[in-house]
This record gives structure tokens, sequence and C-alpha cells, in this order.
């Protein structure tokens, strides 16, 4: 089962998560869409631990997913409860809103009959946090002055730089 943080929630840390939850914000930029992109994700609250990448030619929206699918690739081994916290309303609310299972039921079509954008990097996704059970999300809004936000938007920012 899927939970879902809320940025009200009782019994959280100075970094947002519950009490023994790795925090781990993940962010995607581009540099047009579709253009150059890059991702990061930082483990909360300091980001010492953290990892980024791109590609030459891909979409923001896409990139946002991969900063998820790698952080949660990297800690695919570490015990306890994982707090995603993300700008991307797209990534949260396929969660939160579980899309996901509408897309399941309709064989990877979405509400309009379509099929479903980026499927290839959902379906990982998908399956590693169902597997888990104890991935929860978290919405926090871009560019208002989160540090830890900040952090990984620049770092998705300059793995732009380095696929150019």
């Amino acid at each position: 089962m899927l939970s879902v943080v809320s940025s009200d929630a009782g019994g959280t840390t100075a970094s947002g998560g519950s009490t023994g939850e790795r925090v781990v914000y993940a962010d995607g930029a581009c540099s047009g869409n579709p253009g150059p992109g890059g991702w990061a994700w930082a483990l909360a609250p300091r980001g010492e631990v953290r990892d980024s990448g791109g590609e030459a030619r891909t979409t923001n929206q896409r990139m946002e997913l991969q900063a998820v699918l790698s952080a949660l690739r990297a800690l695919a081994s570490e015990p306890g409860p994982i707090c995603i916290v993300s700008d991307s309303q797209y990534v949260v609310k396929c969660f939160t809103e579980e899309w996901w299972k509408g897309w399941l039921r309709r064989e990877w079509r979405n509400s309009q009959r379509e099929p479903v954008a980026n499927r290839d990097l959902w379906e990982p996704l998908i399956e590693m946090v169902r597997a888990r059970g104890d991935v929860h999300f978290r919405w926090v809004k871009g560019h208002s002055g989160d540090p830890m936000n900040d952090m990984v938007d620049a770092l998705a920012v300059a793995a732009i730089e380095r696929v150019r």
C-alpha cells in the first residue's frame, strides 16, 4: 500500500519526513522541451549522498522521473521508509492520486485512453514503489527557497551543461 506524507503531517523531522524516514529530494530540468536535460537527487538534510546525470535530448518530465528512479535504485538495499520530495506534480500526483492504478487497469492508457507518456520510466518506478511498500511522496513548490529543493535544482541544471 502506498502512503502520502503531507507537509502538515505530525511527527516530522526538520527535513520534513517522519522519524526514521530517509528524505530524498529529486528534480529534473530541461533547456528547451525537448532539449538537453538533467536530473538530480540528494538525501536530506545536507545532501551528502547524491547523484545526477543528463541526456542530450529529452523532456523535463522524463528528467523528473529519472531523478526519482535513480534515487530509489541507489537506495534499494537500504531499510526503512523513504519520502520522495519533488516539485513535479506529474510525479507526486501519480502516487498521491493513484493515477498508476488507472493506467494498469486500462493497460497503460491514461484517462483520455491515450498511451501513457514515459511508460518506459513509469513501469520500473511504479514496480519499485509497489515492491518496497514504504515510499511516500510529498510536493514542494519549486523555486520557493527550500534549500534542498534549490540544491537538487542546481545539480540538475549543472548536469545539463555536461551533456550539451
